[in-house]
């Protein structure tokens, strides 16, 4: 399996309505944070996020959260 790419060293703020999300854990998608297909050959799967309501979330932009798809912080520790 690859390592994931690191589109974007801080979380993506956005208010979801209530519905499933596909979040991008390879970090190639051209549609962050979610996904479009591009993990195909990684090894490496998207995650679902299911909303039961509207909210506002932070999801991880480096992917490399110990609470993924949400941000915790793991990009300040990037190099």
């Amino acid at each position: 399996m690859q390592e994931p790419e690191c589109p974007k060293a801080g979380p993506y703020t956005l208010e979801l309505d209530v519905g499933t999300y596909w979040w991008c854990a390879c970090g190639r998608s051209k549609n962050q944070p979610f996904c479009d297909g591009s993990h195909r050959g990684t090894g490496i799967q998207p995650m679902e996020l299911e909303l039961t309501e509207a909210q506002k979330v932070w999801l991880c932009g480096c992917k490399r959260s110990g609470d993924k798809p949400r941000c915790d912080g793991a990009h300040k520790k990037l190099v």
